[in-house]
């Protein structure tokens, strides 16, 4: 393993896993909107022999501090590290928040053969805090986003927050935003596997992955699709043993969630074994 970006306002931060019999492969590793590097998932793919870097884009020095502006060329420079590194096929694997960096990194970059996204969006959702910030931006400019409706805050509520209908209503909130906001995965030549929870409370990721794969059909292309109706937003691969928030309700319960994980591991590797070379 090595620690990337020690210098404290480093722009590339993560940390990079090696296989002991390396292949070609090299895989950005994207965690969600908790900040925490997904350095279990990174080791994984290093145990199939691809070079992974587990990469930190927001909350330290030198770096965003919140989901809001972040710049995609930051993960380009993630890919173009593993490219250094001896990597001549790039897949990236995001977790929710991340998932939607990956796709719309993968629609920009064309040096992107796969993407593997687990708890996907379909489009690009406002930045963290409620002044209508981005969340990402390409070459100095915003990515359009779908706004938040903020409405919903207004109304009360017990327990752990289920933010489903939160987001559903926000998409529904300025129908011409949504479609701006839209990911143009017909524009990436990118492989993709889509992977989604039916029971998920936090976000509709299985309403979201079945709309990429659509969309993705009507220019002529295809996906896989991997959703279990009992899976919420938390999906565990292999051995993963990550808790449950204490704040947010992720849906589903923990034997779905790990065997959606267990078939998402077994077609991604499989895929990395099978796909042809560039």
């Amino acid at each position: 393993m090595e620690i990337v970006g020690q210098n404290p306002n480093a722009r590339i931060q993560g940390e990079l896993f090696f296989p002991s019999i390396p292949s070609d492969w090299g895989v950005l590793v994207l965690g969600g909107s908790s900040g925490q590097l997904d350095t279990y998932t990174a080791q994984l793919f290093a145990d199939t022999g691809a070079i992974a870097f587990a990469q930190r884009w927001f909350g330290r020095s030198g770096l965003p501090s919140e989901i809001r502006d972040v710049p995609l060329e930051l993960f380009i420079e993630g890919i173009q590290l593993l490219q250094a590194k001896g990597c001549s096929r790039i897949a990236i694997l995001g977790r929710s928040r991340g998932a939607e960096a990956a796709l719309l990194i993968a629609e920009n970059c064309a040096h992107v053969q796969a993407v593997f996204a687990i708890s996907p969006s379909s489009v690009a959702w406002a930045g963290t805090g409620m002044d209508g910030a981005p969340s990402w931006t390409f070459r100095d400019s915003a990515i359009p986003f779908v706004p938040y409706d903020l409405s919903w805050w207004n109304e009360p509520r017990m327990g752990l927050v289920e933010y489903r209908e939160y987001h559903q209503r926000s998409l529904r909130l300025d129908p011409q935003a949504t479609a701006r906001a839209t990911i143009r995965v017909e524009r990436m030549q990118a492989e993709l596997v889509l992977v989604a929870g039916g029971a998920d409370t936090l976000w509709p990721s299985d309403e979201f992955a079945n709309s990429i794969a659509q969309r993705l059909s009507a220019h002529g292309r295809t996906s896989t699709v991997l959703i279990h109706p009992d899976a919420g937003h938390r999906i565990l691969l292999p051995g993963e043993k990550t808790p449950r928030s204490t704040r947010h309700a992720h849906g589903g319960d923990d034997a779905a969630d790990a065997e959606l994980g267990s078939v998402a591991w077994e077609t991604i590797v499989k895929h990395m074994r099978t796909a042809p070379s560039p």
